[in-house]
């Protein structure tokens, strides 16, 4: 229990006690600030915002904010225009409900989305009156700016260590897999070694998911951070390491998947014996160096200053491995040349191997450009965007004898 709980409060990469503190701060400053500016006696709604605006990186508290502050402006707007010609009645509430939803959803607000038709019925209910609602208006954008300045200035960390941390578990655990599944050849192989191997790479997925994840909450983390220029180099190589990583267990699995093909190609009794002790030694050795060269990737995605020494390291082991490799398709196809209806299968297995070794290279290969932030608004630029296409695509489509005005 104790070990749970001190996971929870003390997660790595994370200042411990660091959001609480800001989304305190935040609340405490937004209504005492509200309150100076007299938008209205009890002013909860600013600080209430700074609670859901401030986040734990830069970007996910700005893009709160934005939403949230369009969610409310949207909704005021709303339930004004209504209010100013119908009142609060049963279907002018429907209408605003459903006029808010759609609008939300067309804005792509997100988790905001239900802020629209809540500030809409909550400013119909006063019978949209001006007052009510430009407080409503400004004690928002009075919390959001004060969520923002709070996280300017109590700067997120970004969370490139974390990341670069993930990357060198996941090369290590996919390294570990190739040596076990290197071992097991070496031991003995059967339809049985070669299901449980399959399901063991698979399983390796959610390590590809998880780093991804990870990753990604660092390019967030980046974004409009203080501290930004420090990711500009580390996220295109941990990005081209994630990529190359993600590839290479794709072919680990089609790797696992061909041994196990193969064992289905002869009797369950013969399944043992599908590669003879020589082949089996040289497959060995050939996921040997690709272990070998998975294990240095972590060296050059790190960003340590041995980095072109690791990339010479991966680089001879390549060498090895495709020298290896060699070796073993010649065994291969002296197997097939007494049976040619084997050599679909070692073609299989062989070009795994080889996509392996191409993958691997590329997870150290210099990136070619330096990381920039997208927009941080720009689903919703395209939204609107696409509503004005819309809109304008229309009206082009409309007869020309009701675009004409009548003459007197």
């Amino acid at each position: 229990m104790m070990a749970q709980m001190r996971s929870a409060l003390f997660r790595r990469g994370r200042t411990p006690g660091l959001r609480t503190a800001k989304t305190t701060l935040a609340a405490v400053l937004s209504f005492v600030v509200a309150q100076g500016l007299l938008t209205s006696p009890a002013p909860v709604l600013a600080p209430l915002t700074a609670l859901l605006v401030v986040q734990l990186t830069m970007y996910e508290t700005v893009a709160s904010g934005l939403q949230r502050v369009a969610s409310v402006v949207a909704g005021v707007l709303i339930a004004v225009g209504v209010a100013t010609w119908v009142g609060l009645t049963w279907w002018s509430l429907g209408f605003v409900v459903a006029a808010s939803l759609i609008i939300g959803r067309l804005l792509h607000l997100g988790h905001h989305l239900l802020e629209v038709p809540i500030s809409a019925m909550l400013v119909l209910a006063v019978g949209g009156a001006e007052g009510p609602a430009l407080d409503r208006v400004y004690e928002t954008l009075i919390g959001a700016a004060v969520g923002v300045a709070v996280n300017l200035v109590i700067a997120a960390p970004l969370y490139l260590q974390p990341a670069s941390d993930t990357l060198t578990e996941l090369a290590e655990k996919m390294a570990d897999f190739l040596r076990h599944l290197a071992d097991q050849l070496g031991e003995g192989w059967s339809r049985e070694s070669s299901d449980r191997m399959l399901d063991q790479a698979r399983r390796l997925g959610d390590e590809v998911d998880h780093a991804d994840r990870t990753l990604a909450r660092a390019q967030d983390s980046a974004r409009f951070n203080p501290r930004a220029a420090q990711a500009r180099d580390a996220l295109p190589r941990l990005r081209t390491g994630l990529t190359g990583l993600e590839h290479t267990y794709v072919t680990i699995r089609n790797l696992c998947r061909s041994l196990l093909d193969r064992t289905y190609f002869v009797p369950s009794e013969q399944a043992g014996s599908v590669y003879d002790a020589q082949v089996s030694d040289a497959l060995a050795l050939v996921l040997q160096a690709a272990a070998d060269a998975v294990g240095h990737v972590s060296v050059v995605t790190s960003g340590t200053e041995a980095q072109d020494v690791a990339r010479i390291e991966v680089d001879r082991r390549l060498s090895e491995l495709h020298h290896r490799r060699d070796l073993l398709a010649d065994l291969l196809h002296e197997e097939a040349s007494a049976d040619r209806a084997t050599w679909q299968q070692h073609g299989a297995l062989l070009t795994d191997l080889d996509r392996m070794r191409i993958e691997i290279e590329a997870t150290v290969r210099p990136p070619e450009q330096a990381w920039r932030p997208p927009p941080v608004i720009e689903r919703q630029r395209r939204a609107l965007r696409q509503i004005s296409a819309a809109a304008r695509q229309r009206a082009r489509r409309r007869p020309r004898a009701q675009r004409r005005p009548r003459r007197s």
